[in-house]
């Protein structure tokens, strides 16, 4: 694991040499057709190395960390009964917490409780309602970035709906991570990760992350879904309802993405298991896998 643009994906293929199969621990990467601003390995990477969790649902489905856990069981089963270990790679900290330490089932949420905290929204502003959420559950507030739209509404859905603050569903589930489970980060100095974003938005605008969202509004996916607000989708549906500058949109997608490259390292730093390791340093971390293949045999 480790921030955007640490360089996970390109030294995930070559560990899998050690005898791995991937399963991808990307929010956006489940998505079909969000390829170039998701940074998914290419179709060539992924015929070289069996991937799982790529590619799984349409861009308007609301894809959720309890169904990332469900499709990540089925594929730890495959991968392990094919003679393989399976080796998760991701940024999506909530992924990968939900997975190895637990994610209760929540109840569903009525679609008049949305509709109405969407209305909430408009009339009080995004601030007022992180106010609430610090009040009916200030444990997962803690846990999330203030503007944090998409959670701060999950957060207060739940609460309303139930009863019980969103928090209190954490804990008590399936914890997946045992002794013999090994967290790797992959740690890069603030101006160099600054560097790396910078020269991946440039190489994903050169290669077509505008005519992708053009496309994909196409097929009917618009900008109001989940999936298109990600980063760089976000940015090119602003520039493409003429919104901002397309001379200014590269610079806001590097700025938003360092914002949550930032939000990524918050979340991981509370997981005191990763043993952290400068993104240059390949050579230490294949040792600290061969060392865990010696001892679990």
């Amino acid at each position: 694991m480790g921030p955007t643009a640490s360089g996970k994906t390109a030294l995930s293929l070559e560990l899998a040499a050690l005898g791995f199969d991937i399963i991808s621990a990307d929010s956006v990467q489940v998505y079909r057709y969000l390829d170039i601003g998701s940074g998914k390995p290419t179709l060539e990477e992924r015929s070289s190395v069996r991937h799982y969790c790529i590619d799984i649902v349409e861009p308007d489905y609301n894809f959720t960390a309890g169904e990332f856990c469900r499709f990540a069981d089925y594929a730890v089963d495959e991968i392990t009964k094919s003679g393989r270990v399976p080796l998760f790679v991701g940024g999506t900290g909530l992924y990968i917490d939900s997975f190895f330490f637990g994610l209760s089932e929540i109840p569903p949420v009525g679609e008049s409780v949305k509709q109405d905290l969407l209305h909430e929204l408009q009339k009080r502003g995004i601030a007022s309602l992180y106010s609430e959420l610090q009040e009916c559950d200030p444990a997962f507030a803690a846990r999330i970035h203030p503007n944090d739209r998409q959670r701060i509404l999950r957060g207060l859905e739940v609460f309303k709906q139930c009863g019980k603050p969103l928090s209190s569903f954490f804990g008590n589930a399936l914890r997946r991570a045992s002794v013999n489970t090994v967290f790797i980060g992959l740690h890069v100095k603030r101006n160099a990760l600054r560097e790396r974003i910078s020269g991946r938005v440039d190489t994903m605008l050169r290669s077509g992350l505008v005519e992708e969202v053009e496309d994909l509004r196409r097929r009917g996916y618009g900008p109001d879904l989940k999936s298109m607000k990600s980063i760089g989708y976000a940015e090119v549906n602003l520039f493409l309802d003429g919104h901002i500058d397309k001379r200014i949109l590269a610079e806001k997608i590097k700025i938003n993405t360092a914002r949550y490259a930032k939000r990524q390292m918050t979340w991981f730093g509370r997981n005191n298991l990763i043993q952290w390791v400068a993104a240059e340093e390949k050579s230490t971390i294949f040792d600290i896998i061969l060392k865990w293949k010696e001892a679990t045999g």
